[in-house]
């Protein structure tokens, strides 16, 4: 086997090591996810304030986690001969033959099915938290619209009654 056979099926290990990772990664944030839109819906702020931690703590090691990849994309591009940017999953499982485009192949798989996933689940989480914010604010308008003066309305017996210096919130101590 050849050195430059050998630095490729060296930089593919370790390549599978930290697509494993990733694969680690979005399962993680598919979790956090589902706990973020149970934590928003129970109102449970100290859970939220827990995710939050979590997912700022987590930030270095993500950082750390895409230096890896790119260094190791960029040493395979350089043994197989093609520019950083076309070093691709495809591409390199086209270059391997045998257990090495296997597993190369099963984490491209993988990783796809999780991120489509992912891309739903953001989707749905978004729109909830744009739904709890949607309401928040006709709640808040509402409740502010009530202290007008002018505000109109009507009595049981359909007479019209008007709000005139009347206030939700008093601003006096």
């Amino acid at each position: 086997m050849s050195n430059s056979a050998i630095k490729i099926e060296d930089a593919v290990d370790k390549l599978l090591g930290v697509l494993d990772e990733d694969v680690r990664h979005i399962r993680k944030s598919l979790s956090r996810l589902d706990d973020l839109r149970h934590s928003v819906i129970k109102r449970d702020d100290a859970s939220l304030h827990q995710l939050l931690e979590d997912a700022q703590s987590e930030s270095g090691s993500y950082k750390n986690r895409a230096a890896r990849r790119r260094l190791l994309r960029e040493e395979l591009a350089v043994a197989l001969g093609c520019a950083p940017g076309q070093m691709t999953l495809s591409r390199l499982e086209a270059e391997l033959s045998g257990a090495r485009k296997a597993q190369v192949s099963e984490r491209k798989m993988t990783l796809q099915t999780l991120i489509d996933r992912l891309r739903t689940e953001h989707t749905g989480t978004m729109m909830l938290l744009s739904d709890c914010a949607r309401f928040n604010g006709m709640l808040l308008k509402s409740v502010l619209q009530l202290g007008q003066t002018g505000g109109i309305t009507y009595s049981p017996r359909g007479s019209v009654q008007r709000q005139i210096n009347t206030a939700f919130v008093d601003s006096q101590f």
